[in-house]
């Protein structure tokens, strides 16, 4: 009786994956609502013009993670190279005709009012692939040779989303890469090997491009230059500052009053810590950390070597893409463009990590006890 009871346990799967999921989606439809009312009434006429675009976003989304729960996860591994291919093809498409730009960045494509964002995408077709291909022979990991096609992937990857320009995703796939090469059993010396050349790469990537020197330069001096490069950090700042511990209630932001650029996106964490104060923000990465912890017990405790790095890839992404735009709105890094996943406006990033956290609950199912 008592195994029988452990069987249905399992076959439940970790409910709590998908129960913060969506709390913190529904958490940010309301942030979205309060950081954009003001700017989608004088721009759009319509103050709830953000919310209507991510509400959508959240019902695909929703329906897309329900849909996913019931597909195997060894099914998914199957089409490995479609997914990688057709990341790839998307990635490219951003050079064509249907590459949308904006702010001097082509980093959508677009067909009518329907925009799609492939660098979101990419990061799990990276971890699919990943997963699925030292999945079928674990004694990959230990060698040069048998490492390099995820390197030769990873690298194609970050090049191609590098280009649009998107520094802060290239970063998290570059992150995301040595992260499951790590835990892949990949030896110390070939970890290095990637490592050393790609932390000199670095300064030199931003030397050569002057956006990103004139970044760098108002992150170390943001007071410098307080109405130009310096100007969103400072606001971000001003933001987080006025909302001390307890924050000035919701829907009392000042910075949203187009004095914050990318208030409803990119920067939506300084909103919060404005109208939430640091017992809001807190909370919030409390149930973040909490899911992140989920996601990681399912990877270690899971049967198969193939739903451990699947686990294990989708978690360490929405955890990397956490801390890094945690890590922006505090001036602690340059700041770049990445959303906060679940809460920033952005039905491409919305919808693609509710797809693929139902992935992860599908493979809680093959946990003997969450």
């Amino acid at each position: 009786m008592l195994k029988s009871l452990k069987v249905s346990n399992s076959k439940r799967g970790d409910i709590l994956i998908p129960i913060s999921v969506v709390f913190i989606s529904l958490f940010g439809i309301l942030m979205i609502y309060s950081a954009s009312n003001y700017q989608a009434e004088i721009t759009f006429g319509d103050k709830f013009y953000f919310v209507k675009k991510q509400a959508l976003g959240f019902i695909i989304g929703l329906l897309s993670m329900i849909m996913i729960m019931i597909v195997d996860y060894k099914t998914i591994a199957k089409f490995r190279w479609v997914l990688i291919s057709l990341s790839f093809l998307l990635l490219a498409l951003v050079f064509t005709p249907l590459g949308v730009e904006n702010y001097g960045a082509k980093r959508w494509i677009g067909v009518g009012s329907i925009t799609i964002q492939p660098s979101e995408i990419s990061k799990f077709s990276f971890v699919i692939f990943t997963a699925s291909y030292f999945a079928k022979n674990p004694s990959r990991a230990t060698t040069f040779k048998g490492i390099l096609p995820i390197i030769l992937i990873g690298a194609i990857t970050c090049l191609l989303i590098m280009l649009e320009p998107n520094m802060s995703i290239t970063v998290c796939v570059g992150g995301l890469m040595i992260a499951m090469l790590f835990v892949s059993g990949m030896k110390k010396r070939y970890l290095l090997a990637i490592i050393i050349p790609a932390l000199i790469a670095l300064p030199i990537l931003i030397l050569i491009e002057p956006y990103r020197l004139k970044r760098l330069m108002a992150f170390i001096n943001p007071w410098a230059s307080p109405k130009g490069e310096g100007y969103q950090l400072l606001q971000s700042l001003y933001a987080l500052g006025s909302g001390g511990f307890f924050g000035v209630g919701l829907f009392n932001s000042r910075q949203k009053f187009r004095f914050l650029p990318f208030s409803e996106s990119d920067f939506i964490l300084s909103v919060i810590g404005e109208e939430l104060g640091f017992i809001g923000v807190a909370i919030l990465f409390g149930i973040m950390l909490f899911t992140s912890y989920r996601g990681y017990k399912t990877a270690i405790r899971c049967k198969t070597y193939l739903g451990f790095m699947m686990a294990f890839g989708i978690t360490t992404v929405f955890l990397l893409q956490v801390l890094i735009n945690a890590l922006v709105v505090t001036g602690s890094i340059p700041p770049t463009g990445l959303p906060l996943p679940f809460v920033s406006c952005g039905n491409t990033s919305l919808i693609v990590f509710m797809t693929a956290f139902g992935i992860l609950y599908r493979i809680s199912k093959d946990v003997d006890k969450i």
